[in-house]
């Protein structure tokens, strides 16, 4: 049990006295988990309004409800309490609740549109080969220490951050790396967490379902920026043009890092095949296992980040020459006879164009073939569709549209919205089947020995959501079976 007024101690109440001996359970935010003795947050969420099940959390056994709307025909035994954003207040008592666990240690989150697993990745396996036990909050795991969870969001809700953080502390883990989703900042879910650092990616086309525009969505990642402290340090891509936008109000130390333009962190690629690259970083050289100039950022973003966290740039640069790809990013598979796959989770009109160009820079261009395999999320952002299809089409020689994750879309549709943005040069090199394996199995056959296929879309997702049923599905098992390296689950 824990006291309630310890919990709320920092937290601007619009109206409701807390008794100072009352003892709380949980915290809970959705009614069916309350149980007795909890509090009950009545969030305001897109589909739905907390304040509708503040009766069912009372009838599960809560005792205390916050509000942002005040409810006139409670309980007398239920205390009530108003705030002027029970989002933000969530975030806050959830970090009281484990006693503020991102105080005791070492916090950088990574917010941008393409890039944040990898470079929370890598940082996360950088740091224990250098020897600190380590965290990670991701979109493909949760990571303490050597224990892996698995990841639900991006950025999780606040009280399974805190959650997390607090079982890191036990662990002694020192340092935590965690993406920072645009969705997260936007409902305070990282509200009240003490980061020592923030890193920015890039920003490109997405989630515009949500934010409506881009400056909406452009704004919500710089106020990550705007709430750091002044001990902690802002490193951000100076080759994006809303790069230097993002430091203009930060109180942190202001960094930057970047392949064009001058940078605190500089880095050059000298040379690429399918295996690795040569970088030069700050005048230093080292052969990474990672391909690509958008790895290349990601890789120069942990440099920087390690950096400025006290590790020398000569062991930074030993223990990058040893790190493998972060899985279902830019994942390479063999085929017996020759054949090359690349299974990516590149979602987006740019990160796909990033994926193609980086492969068509490496092919050797003699009579290999690029056929891509591309679909795109129902239920999500549908003016990236078109985009989508236009660059396939574009850096590909020949594309097969498909499903991604329809969810409750008809995939049909999906597909009529890419195939609109194909300019007419390019019709003849599309063809679309609906079913994703079909798909896959058909750019397998159709692939003769040295051309290369990209599976784009999904990477690390093991599953497919069709019609709203989640059903185990993997594009790098899937392409596995279809070259023969695995056998086909029975």
């Amino acid at each position: 049990m824990k006291n309630l007024s310890g919990i709320l101690s920092d937290i601007k109440l619009l109206k409701g006295e807390i008794p100072a001996d009352m003892h709380i359970a949980r915290i809970r935010y959705d009614s069916r988990l309350v149980q007795d003795g909890d509090v009950f947050v009545a969030l305001k969420g897109v589909q739905t309004d907390g304040h509708g099940f503040i009766d069912k959390a009372i009838q599960n056994g809560a005792k205390v409800i916050v509000v942002e709307e005040w409810q006139d025909s409670l309980p007398e035994d239920v205390l009530q309490i108003q705030v002027e954003d029970t989002h933000e207040i969530l975030a806050l008592m959830a970090s009281a609740y484990y006693d503020h666990p991102s105080k005791k240690l070492t916090l950088v989150g990574v917010t941008g549109t393409n890039g944040k697993t990898t470079i929370a990745t890598l940082n996360y396996k950088l740091f224990k080969k250098a020897g600190y036990k380590a965290g990670l909050l991701s979109t493909v795991a949760v990571m303490i220490d050597d224990e892996t969870f698995p990841a639900t969001h991006t950025t999780p809700d606040p009280l399974m951050i805190n959650y997390y953080l607090n079982e890191m502390v036990k662990k002694r883990v020192t340092h935590a790396f965690m993406e920072v989703s645009s969705h997260g900042i936007d409902q305070k879910r990282t509200a009240g967490l003490d980061f020592d650092g923030g890193v920015f990616t890039n920003l490109t086309h997405d989630h515009l379902d949500y934010h409506d525009t881009f400056i909406n969505y452009r704004d919500t990642k710089k106020r990550f920026f705007d709430e750091l402290k002044t001990d902690a340090f802002a490193l951000v891509n100076a080759d994006d043009k809303n790069g230097l936008f993002m430091l203009q109000n930060t109180k942190a130390h202001k960094l930057t890092y970047a392949l064009k333009n001058p940078a605190d962190y500089k880095a050059k690629i000298l040379e690429q095949n399918f295996s690795g690259m040569l970088l030069e970083i700050n005048q230093m050289d080292v052969w990474v296992r990672l391909v690509g100039k958008f790895n290349a950022y990601n890789l120069l973003a942990v440099f920087g980040t390690a950096n400025q966290l006290g590790i020398e740039p000569f062991d930074i640069l030993k223990i990058l020459s040893e790190l493998q790809s972060v899985s279902g990013r830019f994942e390479l598979i063999l085929s017996p006879e020759g054949k090359i796959a690349i299974v990516d989770y590149a979602h987006t009109p740019d990160a796909l164009e990033n994926v193609l160009k980086t492969i068509n820079e490496i092919r050797p261009r003699n009579k290999e073939r690029l056929i891509t395999v591309v679909g795109a999320g129902g239920n999500r952002d549908k003016s990236k569709r078109p985009e989508m299809a236009e660059v396939a089409a574009r850096l590909s020689d020949m594309v097969i549209f498909t499903s991604d994750n329809p969810r409750d879309e008809d995939p049909g549709a999906i597909i009529d919205d890419m195939e609109a943005g194909v300019p007419g040069q390019y019709y003849k090199k599309t063809l679309r089947i609906t079913d994703r394996r079909e798909a896959i199995k058909a750019a397998g056959k159709l692939a003769n020995p040295a051309d290369i296929i990209l599976i784009a879309g999904k990477g690390h997702e093991n599953y497919q959501i069709v019609k709203g049923q989640k059903t185990h599905f993997d594009d790098c098992e899937e392409i596995k079976i279809v070259f023969g390296l695995i056998q086909k689950p029975v």
